[in-house]
């Protein structure tokens, strides 16, 4: 399906608000959208994808559910062109208003003025508005401003990479205004995340005066932070002699606290805030997040689709390790490359499983077949692409995930209810998916093991300890039907989404 023949809705009953995931991202988090509208057979829903560029993005990874009827893609840093320069002077009050919500971000975010000044000034970022998108690029008031704040903050030299910057940072917010004036009726508004998708979600609350809910899995401000620590493209202009090497540049924290700011007033707004498991919820609350409005619903999945699966695996542990998931560099493929060394020197037969897509970072994947070769496993290595997990899992001993960053991986879940153990870096909730949380959950015992991050020993030890000794895999396999089948089956999780729909309806009747 094109672009061009989306389908198209007047009105909808859950709008969904998701930044690069669904339906043209594959992963968990994709996963779990589609597996929420086709759990809600009875509801009408729709889709906003935000992207950063078309050329980013291929074609759909999912076939659209019956039931989702409306569809549209806006992509917030598309190349287009920039209206015509003209002089264009504000209203008087326009910069005044533009100071102080600056103001209140840096000095009082926890005003409660906050969130409702932005919005109002996300109201006014159109051309009938008192800053539009002119008035941004073109007045002189808007560079006065500039300027000043320059003078005031910025401890960067170059002016013009401080310039750039704010350009860069402030024209998403036209485009998603833009988005919210064309987007269907809808009864409930639902984000996936904080970040863009998130102000458009405050947007739309704020415009249609309907219910809004946002539903983290990792929390998006750290995972852009991971992202922004990373990054090549950001500047810093200091000479050597000007740069304290235990601070960030000026550039990386002024991205930093853009996307704090957003997941800030994001929380403001939501009237439920939901994440996948304890921790998150905790640093949702250190991050701003209302006590009373936050709620946890772990993923669940479709129990019956992989309970077969058990009968078809061998009476001893398959010698394959299988990281199920995108070649990606916050799934740390590497390390699991680089354990594999290990593995192999010990236990001959092993074999090191990658099923998951490398289109999304090309280079990366380039660079870890590379490595697979130098350390000479190019025979032990396996990138299979994109596979279909009841076939896969049956043929696995271990699921395993080396990354730096998770939140509840359903990949392990999926495993779990095949009967696989996993081994797992300790990263959101993999910790407690392995030895459960205190009581009846962690008496089941352990379904895996947990090692920190970027250790490939450890997780090589790991494996070993667990695909040598086939008592200890069979008592990990069974803990692991057991915990998934006691705590997160689908049906408990379609049933806490019903009531908080149901709930979201009533309060509008």
């Amino acid at each position: 399906m094109s672009k061009s023949t989306l389908p198209r809705a007047d009105s909808v009953d859950v709008l969904l608000l998701l930044e690069g995931t669904f339906p043209f991202v594959a992963g968990g988090v994709s996963s779990w959208v589609n597996q929420i509208i086709r759990g809600f057979p009875e509801l009408r829903f729709g889709a906003i994808f935000l992207g950063s560029r078309p050329e980013d993005y291929g074609d759909m990874r999912y076939a659209l559910p019956d039931n989702l009827v409306h569809l549209e893609t806006a992509y917030l840093f598309e190349k287009q062109e920039n209206p015509p320069v003209m002089p264009v002077k504000p209203p008087a009050d326009t910069m005044p208003m533009v100071e102080r919500v600056h103001e209140m971000f840096e000095t009082d975010a926890k005003h409660p003025d906050c969130m409702r000044l932005f919005s109002g000034l996300m109201d006014e970022a159109g051309p009938d508005g008192k800053i539009s998108h002119e008035v941004f690029l073109y007045s002189k008031a808007a560079w006065d401003f500039i300027k000043k704040s320059y003078r005031r903050r910025s401890t960067d030299p170059s002016f013009v990479d401080y310039f750039w910057t704010i350009r860069n940072i402030h024209t998403p917010f036209w485009r998603l205004r833009a988005v919210a004036l064309r987007c269907p009726e809808a009864r409930i508004y639902h984000s996936v995340s904080t970040g863009y998708a998130g102000i458009l979600g405050v947007l739309l609350k704020h415009r249609n005066k309907k219910p809004f809910i946002l539903s983290e899995h990792g929390i998006y401000v750290k995972e852009r932070k991971i992202d922004l620590y990373q990054a090549q493209w950001l500047k810093d202009n200091r000479s050597v002699f000007e740069r304290d090497p235990s601070r960030v540049s000026y550039f990386r924290q002024l991205w930093i606290r853009f996307f704090e700011h957003l997941g800030y007033v994001t929380y403001q707004a939501a009237d439920d805030i939901l994440a996948l498991y304890e921790a998150n919820r905790q640093r949702q609350l250190l991050d701003g997040a209302p006590p009373e409005r936050t709620a946890n619903i772990p993923n669940g999945i479709d129990i019956a689709r992989f309970a077969p699966l058990r009968a078809l695996r061998p009476a001893t542990p398959p010698p394959i390790l299988c990281l199920i998931g995108r070649v990606v560099p916050i799934k740390d493929i590497k390390t699991f490359i680089r354990a594999m060394r290990t593995v192999a020197n010990h236990l001959p037969e092993a074999e090191a499983w990658i099923a998951g897509p490398e289109d999304e970072s090309p280079e990366y994947a380039r660079e870890c077949r590379e490595l697979a070769a130098q350390l000479g496993l190019g025979d032990k290595v396996k990138f299979l692409g994109f596979q279909q997990l009841t076939e896969l899992l049956p043929k696995v001993g271990l699921v395993v995930l080396s990354s730096i960053s998770e939140a509840l991986p359903l990949v392990i879940l999926e495993g779990y209810a095949a009967g696989v153990p996993t081994l797992a870096t300790d990263v959101g909730s993999c910790r407690q998916l392995v030895f459960g949380l205190p009581g009846e959950d962690e008496a089941l015992g352990a379904a895996g093991r947990v090692v920190r991050i970027a250790d490939p020993e450890a997780l090589a030890q790991a494996a070993l300890e667990l695909l040598t000794d086939p008592q200890e895999w069979q008592r990990a396999s069974a803990s692991a039907i057991q915990r998934v089948e006691k705590y997160y089956s689908q049906h408990m999780m379609f049933d806490r989404y019903r009531a908080l729909y149901e709930k979201n309806f009533q309060w509008q009747a």
